[in-house]
């Protein structure tokens, strides 16, 4: 299976290993391995540049940001467009880059670069329409009025389950909005950032205003949440590292956006579609190998409908195809790493020895595919909900099933998480729908729908879930500044 990533590219000058750092390549002696998680075969050595790579990237970035921010907005978009269109142009050898390093399957990935792509478009759009207000004041002869002006340097930390799209959905609106950007893709994954970086080197973008660094996030980190130019940090991973993130980020005051653990919720109703329900857990569960923080986590179903879900999701997990990422039927790929592995086996053992019934699936087949490969599991968890995987992200292909009375018992249970991100219900009744989505305490509700995320609405949680949102006019207004001025002596 092992093939080299180059061979497997139309353009292999995209495959880069070096930073991108003012305009330019920046390559260093000291170096990571990048390892496709499907064979744990070698994808590529990269340049790991340290803190005094990350020094230059936000030197680079503040010097760019006294011009840049000058930058006509109509002009700003018109890059940010150009880019768009080579992400698009270039999404077939950005879908291998991913499966490569990260092992999604290359259908996912190529929708990966596509959904990421349209961030990059609505953000060219929306920046156009960012606009201040003519405000009433109390000051007889005066005028007031608002301006949004950009925040300045922005460092946007990425993880490694999409690549591509979690840069766009940052550094697409930062970027239109008239902020510079540094960015720290995940060690795991760097080669997306870096090919989204000879992109904008190609759209036109001037030296220093786009800048990808790539190493260790022990070094790199705190150089970006100590510089006094970064003015803001946007970050998308575990909740323990965004609260490190923000109190580093507190002794500068700098601005945080933290799109952080998700705990979802997969409600079903006794009046829902079961075969739809079927159909969206599927859909919210197994994508990327279920390593998405939007992830159905706990699928509560009342009794009356419980029986018939488990019955049709067994069906359709039974029928997913585990493999390779470039193999054209694969439904799974693999996890992460081995790491990944042990921890989901680690919460299936937990609910097993706490007397969950395994439906199917329910073990490791890294041993036996030579990968970091996990069975696609359904587990009938029953009322339990106290089984580790109901209150800890599995981030695996495995769907849990428990029981829940009425829909009072079934809004206690959805809100019992310190998390807050997405939710989803499958009911039919539109009063359900108003109380429901209204009770349940996530910043994303997804009635009848298993995807919440577009480049058009807003993306993001609540409690422990984050701070800020991502996508539509509140993504582009994230990297703003609200400016008043107030013009006395109008009336002289």
């Amino acid at each position: 299976m092992t093939t080299d990533l180059k061979d497997r590219l139309k353009d292999p000058s995209l495959l880069k290993t070096a930073s991108f750092v003012d305009g330019g390549w920046l390559d260093s002696s000291d170096f990571f391995e990048v390892r496709n998680p499907a064979d744990r075969s070698l994808v590529a050595k990269v340049a790991d540049v340290g803190a005094g790579g990350a020094h230059r990237a936000v030197d680079a970035a503040a010097r760019a940001f006294a011009s840049w921010k000058q930058v006509s907005v109509y002009e700003r978009a018109r890059l940010v467009r150009r880019w768009h269109d080579l992400i698009v142009e270039h999404a077939a050898d950005l879908g291998a880059i991913i499966t490569a390093e990260m092992g999604k399957p290359l259908k996912e990935a190529r929708g990966e670069v596509v959904y990421g792509a349209g961030f990059v478009s609505w953000s060219a759009e929306e920046a156009m329409r960012v606009h201040g207000e003519t405000l009433s004041t109390p000051f007889p002869g005066s005028r007031g009025w608002t301006l949004r002006q950009p925040v300045g340097v922005v460092a946007c930390i990425t993880p490694w389950n999409f690549p591509s799209a979690m840069i766009t959905r940052k550094c697409a609106p930062a970027l239109a909005a008239g902020c510079t950007v540094v960015v720290k893709p995940a060690p795991e994954t760097p080669l997306s950032a870096l090919a989204l970086a000879e992109l904008a080197k190609r759209a036109g973008f001037p030296a220093g205003v786009f800048n990808v660094i790539c190493g260790e996030a022990e070094t790199l980190g705190p150089v970006m949440t100590k510089a006094d130019a970064v003015r803001m940090i946007g970050f998308t991973g575990s909740t323990e590292v965004g609260k490190l993130l923000m109190r580093q980020a507190a002794d500068g005051v700098k601005r945080v956006s933290l799109e952080l653990g998700g705990n979802a919720p997969f409600l079903i109703m006794d009046d829902a579609d079961v075969e739809a329900a079927a159909d969206g857990v599927m859909a919210s569960k197994f994508r990327a190998a279920g390593q998405t923080c939007v992830s159905a986590n706990r699928i509560i179903a009342q009794e009356g409908v419980a029986d018939a879900l488990i019955k049709a999701l067994r069906v359709r997990v039974e029928k997913l195809k585990v493999g390779s990422g470039f193999e054209e039927r694969t439904d799974i790929g693999p996890l992460i790493h081995d790491e990944a592995v042990e921890r989901v086996a680690a919460l299936v053992d937990d609910a097993r020895e706490r007397g969950a019934k395994i439906i199917t699936g329910g073990q490791s087949l890294a041993g036996k595919m030579g990968g970091a490969f996990y069975a696609p599991t359904l587990i009938e968890g029953g009322s339990d909900v106290s089984l580790s995987m109901a209150s800890n992200e599995i981030f695996g292909p495995v769907a849990s099933v428990y029981r829940a009375a009425d829909e009072a018992e079934m809004i206690r249970l959805a809100n019992d998480t310190r998390y807050g991100l997405a939710a989803y219900l499958y009911t039919r009744d539109v009063g359900r729908v108003h109380r429901m989505s209204e009770a349940l305490e996530f910043g994303m509700v997804g009635v009848n729908a298993p995807m919440v995320g577009s480049p058009a609405t807003p993306f993001g949680g609540m409690k422990e879930s984050g701070i800020g949102r991502e996508g539509g006019k509140w993504g582009v207004e994230e990297f703003t500044e609200l400016k008043f001025v107030l013009l006395g002596g109008v009336d002289k």
